[in-house]
């Protein structure tokens, strides 16, 4: 009888137990670290779909990064505008109410407050988020506006505020501080007042209405413009005259001069003389004073604002406005300021595009919201511009007229810090940052929603339960354990254990 030699393990019996050794270490792995696999190979067949899940997780959070950027961005930008509207409430509300009284530089303590408010406003239109100026258009690399110092007084090469609301006040002023108008008598009884050839500047003749009876009132009419009265007989007391202005910034004044028998007349008034001609003269006197006194006033204000535009209100076509001069009191055009003559306040991207397209955020594959701004806004701009002629003007203790002059001023700064229907205004712009940052905020959600929805059937794929393999383990390792006390036993047989004793 033939017995087979049992010491040794048989090859299918080893490789069992190597099998369930890998097994083993698979579950461990699994166990460990939560996933099926370390390799994609490892998912067989789902790795596919394993593959395009990732991918996709992997495009949300590159639009979520995305959206968080561009989301400090606009809360930084908000936080800028918010300030920049109660600037331009508090400099509006201190011009409405502002008394004249100046101290030794000739200005009010309004005036140096709006110095302050203004460089203020500056600051925040330099404001940088992270390596970012956010009122730079697309020029995000540089800040937007020069500094307060420089946009008022210049650098002594280049012409700031100052320097042009100086030049445009000699030009609508002219030599005689009549407004570039002449006031004559081309016959004895007959007086005329007429426009020089100096289109932009000084006083504009609009209109003229009268009830001065014996007299005969004509214009404005010709070229240059002009209006006359002729008194064929004398008017009588209390009768009146009245011109209407057009001032350089396009507002209106009128003045009435009313017939009187009192010598000397009171303001805005002339005596009736003994002869048409003598109240010619008297007229002639009257006016001369009258629209002095608007040149010294109203006109020196006017002119200031229309500067003040000239400075400001400039983009790449529209290059800022210069009186041609010098001699500027008898000047008759503008010219075009330049980079070698004359300040840049707004030194930021000044292409022709939408401010808000200028910065973009893609946030989803097929949405991307617009957010960027520039400081030359309209509504920003305004905000410079009037804050900025307010802060640069200033008066002397000696002129008669300076009081006058602030109130009208003040008044004009004002109205045109209070907006006009139409007009941009800085919550237009709050409001379309405000459109973005909801749409970044609902995309967010979306994103979130659906990033839950993918990691869960991603996990489904790649990972496993804990619970599962934990059972799994413990299921092999009492089969492993039996098969090798099997084996163990098996390996321990000899051939004298079957030999009779």
């Amino acid at each position: 009888m033939s017995v087979s030699y049992v010491g040794s393990i048989s090859s299918p019996v080893l490789q069992s137990i190597l099998d369930m050794r890998s097994q083993l270490d698979v579950l461990q792995q699994q166990l460990g670290s939560g996933e099926k696999s370390t390799t994609y190979a490892g998912l067989g067949t789902d790795r596919g779909i394993a593959l395009s899940l990732q991918s996709q997780l992997s495009a949300l959070s590159s639009y979520d990064s995305t959206m968080q950027i561009a989301g400090v961005r606009m809360t930084a930008a908000q936080t800028a505008l918010t300030s920049v509207d109660s600037i331009t409430h508090t400099v509006m509300n201190s011009a409405n109410n502002s008394p004249y009284s100046i101290d030794q530089t000739g200005q009010t303590t309004d005036q140096k407050s709006a110095y302050n408010q203004l460089d203020q406003l500056l600051s925040l239109f330099n404001t940088q988020v992270g390596n970012r100026y956010l009122f730079s258009g697309t020029a995000g690399d540089q800040p937007a506006v020069a500094s307060t110092d420089l946009i008022l007084n210049g650098d002594g090469i280049h012409a700031g505020l100052k320097q042009v609301i100086s030049e445009r006040q000699q030009a609508d002023l002219g030599a005689n501080g009549l407004g570039r108008l002449t006031i004559g008598n081309p016959t004895a009884t007959s007086v005329a007042i007429t426009e020089d050839a100096a289109p932009p500047f000084g006083l504009k003749l609009s209109t003229v209405n009268s009830t001065l009876s014996g007299a005969t009132v004509a214009g404005p009419a010709g070229s240059p413009p002009s209006l006359s009265v002729d008194f064929a007989s004398n008017p009588n007391a209390g009768e009146q005259m009245t011109i209407g202005f057009t001032l350089p910034d396009g507002t209106t004044q009128n003045l009435t001069m009313t017939a009187t028998t009192a010598s000397p007349p009171g303001t805005d008034q002339f005596t009736i003389g003994a002869t048409p001609a003598a109240t010619a003269a008297n007229l002639q006197a009257a006016l001369t004073t009258s629209i002095g006194k608007i040149g010294a006033t109203t006109l020196t204000a006017a002119s200031a604002m229309a500067a003040s535009n000239d400075f400001f209100n400039t983009d790449s076509t529209n290059p800022p406005q210069r009186v041609d001069g010098p001699p500027f009191d008898t000047a008759t055009g503008l010219v075009d300021g330049t980079s070698a003559n004359t300040v840049s306040w707004y030194t930021g991207d000044d292409g022709t595009t939408p401010a808000r397209s200028t910065a973009s955020a893609q946030i989803d594959p097929s949405m991307s919201v617009n957010y960027g701004m520039r400081a030359n806004e309209q509504a920003l701009r305004l905000a410079v511009q009037n804050i900025a002629v307010f802060a640069a003007t200033s008066y002397s203790a000696s002129d008669p007229n300076a009081s006058d002059s602030y109130a009208a001023l003040t008044s004009r700064v004002g109205t045109a810090l209070s907006g006009a229907p139409g007009q941009q205004s800085v919550s237009d712009i709050e409001t379309e940052i405000a459109g973005a940052q909801t749409a970044i905020s609902a995309a967010q959600t979306r994103h979130s929603q659906t990033t839950n929805v993918l990691t869960d059937l991603l996990q489904n794929i790649e990972g496993v339960s804990q619970d599962e393999v934990g059972t799994q383990i413990l299921s092999l390792q009492t089969s492993l354990q039996a098969s090798l006390q099997t084996t163990a036993l098996l390996s321990k047989l000899s051939l004298v254990n079957f030999l009779p004793t």
